[in-house]
């Protein structure tokens, strides 16, 4: 699975937590704030504010322009907490294996958009209220101009109803079957990645690929965390690289981990030989 990390040894505080995430770019605002440190106490009428289980989705489908970067850190679980589990899917993964296996679905969720939506009554710093929703509609997977995946956006409970004349006749029908067979992908043990969260580790996924939920849980606990913009995100990784002798460092990350791990050195350019099969 790719497109998240786990970063250890953060201090308990929202304080560092914070000073991670700006680390890699700036921070995202939005109708939840910037940085946010909150428990279940349903404060924006959002299920992430419940203690419910969340399914697998992708955040801030009602924006244009959804957030790229997401972190989450538990400061404080009660001596009650139970459940609460962190899930994640590799989104392009899961669209990868509905391909192969079932083509037409796939090319049903990459053509016909949808619409998304979010909505809440008003609050001190927004008095009008929240009603958000993106500037056209967008399918579930959204390709460049090469045909190359980049974009996942699903979240069934922003969701709006979908209709018009893309979806007409049979095409309804073939749509909600795609959509079944997609989630059944999303839902399966092969896609779920399932960890616990601990205090002083924080996880930092992508959110145009991997989707995440959260299993019920009991008691109380307090989370952090914040959105980074992909742009923000890929700019600082850019710059980094020049910085630091050119070439991607997730890839010099990760050649320094398969040689202190395996003992496998790389050597030369291109593609071939053993080292290539742990990118």
């Amino acid at each position: 699975m790719f497109g998240f990390s786990l970063c250890s040894g953060i201090p308990g505080t929202p304080e560092a937590t914070e000073a991670l995430i700006r680390r890699i770019a700036f921070i995202r605002e939005t109708h939840y704030g910037g940085f946010w440190d909150f428990t279940a106490n349903l404060e924006h009428g959002d299920l992430a504010y419940s203690d419910v289980r969340l399914e697998a989705h992708t955040d801030t489908t009602y924006f244009t322009d959804p957030c790229g970067l997401q972190l989450f850190h538990l400061l404080s679980p009660s001596a009650s907490h139970t459940g609460g589990h962190n899930l994640l899917v590799d989104g392009f993964r899961a669209a990868s294996v509905l391909r192969s296996s079932n083509p037409e679905h796939y090319d049903l969720l990459s053509s016909l958009p949808i619409p998304s939506h979010a909505s809440g009554s008003g609050s001190a710093s927004l008095p009008s209220g929240v009603h958000l929703r993106p500037l056209r509609r967008f399918p579930v997977f959204n390709h460049d101009e090469d045909g190359a995946l980049v974009m996942v956006r699903w979240n069934g409970d922003d969701r709006g109803v979908v209709g018009g004349e893309a979806f007409e006749g049979a095409r309804m029908d073939d749509w909600y079957e795609a959509l079944r067979v997609w989630e059944g992908i999303l839902r399966s043990e092969e896609a779920q990645l399932w960890t616990k969260m601990e205090m002083g580790t924080a996880v930092i996924f992508d959110n145009l690929r991997v989707l995440h939920g959260r299993s019920a849980f009991s008691g109380s606990r307090r989370l952090c965390g914040a959105y980074v913009n992909g742009d923000d995100y890929r700019s600082r990784l850019r710059g980094l690289g020049r910085q630091f002798g050119g070439g991607d460092p997730r890839r010099r990350a990760l050649e320094r981990v398969v040689e202190e791990r395996y003992g496998i050195k790389r050597s030369g350019e291109g593609k071939g030989g053993p080292w290539e099969d742990y990118l």
